[in-house]
């Protein structure tokens, strides 16, 4: 299976979208996306890519497994 590659914040939240999650919406000091009851916060880079090892435990805390992900 290819690796999950480090991506910016942008494409995270498309990815997100592609799978089901609707937003991003305000929340303090970051932002979240939803799907049914779950939220998950979404990181602010300021300006760099997400790293594959964050964009992993992202993946694992929203139960998106890697295929999903690379597929969307």
């Amino acid at each position: 299976m290819p690796k999950i590659p480090a991506c910016s914040r942008k494409e995270l939240i498309n990815k997100l979208r592609n799978i089901g999650f609707s937003g991003p919406f305000s929340g303090g000091k970051h932002s979240y996306m939803k799907q049914n009851n779950y939220k998950q916060i979404i990181p602010n880079p300021h300006g760099q890519n997400i790293s594959s090892e964050l964009i992993k435990e992202i993946l694992k805390q929203a139960k998106i497994s890697e295929h999903d992900w690379l597929n969307a």
